[in-house]
């Protein structure tokens, strides 16, 4: 088996921008768990096609200009979402790698990005990047989804009713199955859909994070210092 990109992401000079918002399935808890995966034993094992047809994710520091718009449809940008800061990474997020600094930050509404294609999900509190990692992702046959999210529940001690395992640190985005949790994230492997992160990312997310904080997914779609996460 042809092993995952080694190398994620790159320098956190920019960061994903969502492109449209999901439809959130359901409306309660289901006593079931989702077929969520946390440890390599559960994890998928990446088909070789898959990895042939993978590109080198690209540089984070290559921001990708927006077009601007016109002066008479131009609203001025909540500076809650505006990127003021972004965590002086050298070189790209190895898988397992994850960082955290949110030393000086003000208080501000929370937004959590995800890029599947460079692999890395980055944190932001009122504009400032507080936290990066590497994560496992879905396949072409269990995909993560792409879209606007709200966290619909945190549960600390997750248990999956599927495979016995425990989902440490889990934060629901919808009812059937798309979570971010603790997972070993290791190069050769995938979930079933859901965004798994170092253990110890996932407790300081799961610290700071609330009911309703919105997780954006997007594939490849940059912007950079100065531009709003949210439009």
């Amino acid at each position: 088996m042809d092993p995952m990109l080694k190398w994620i992401g790159g320098a956190t000079a920019v960061i994903v921008l969502a492109l449209g918002t999901a439809t959130v399935a359901g409306s309660a808890f289901s006593a079931t768990e989702p077929a969520e995966a946390v440890s390599l034993s559960e994890a998928i094992p990446v088909d070789a096609e898959l990895v042939a047809s993978a590109t080198a994710p690209s540089d984070r520091a290559a921001a990708i200009s927006q077009p601007a718009a016109t002066q008479d449809t131009a609203k001025p940008a909540d500076e809650r979402f505006v990127i003021k800061r972004v965590l002086p990474i050298e070189g790209p997020i190895k898988y397992g790698e994850w960082h955290w600094n949110e030393e000086g930050v003000p208080e501000g509404p929370l937004v959590v990005t995800v890029d599947l294609e460079a692999r890395v999900i980055s944190v932001f509190r009122g504009g400032y990047e507080i936290g990066a990692a590497a994560v496992l992702l879905g396949t072409q046959d269990h995909p993560t989804p792409l879209g606007t999210f709200p966290i619909l529940q945190k549960k600390r001690h997750n248990i999956s009713s599927i495979y016995n395992v425990p989902m440490p640190y889990t934060m629901r985005l919808t009812w059937d199955g798309i979570a971010i949790h603790a997972s070993e994230v290791e190069n050769g492997y995938a979930s079933h859909g859901c965004i798994g992160t170092p253990e110890g990312f996932a407790a300081k997310l799961f610290a700071v994070a609330d009911k309703g904080d919105k997780v954006i997914i997007t594939r490849g779609k940059r912007i950079g210092v100065g531009d709003p996460i949210v439009s």
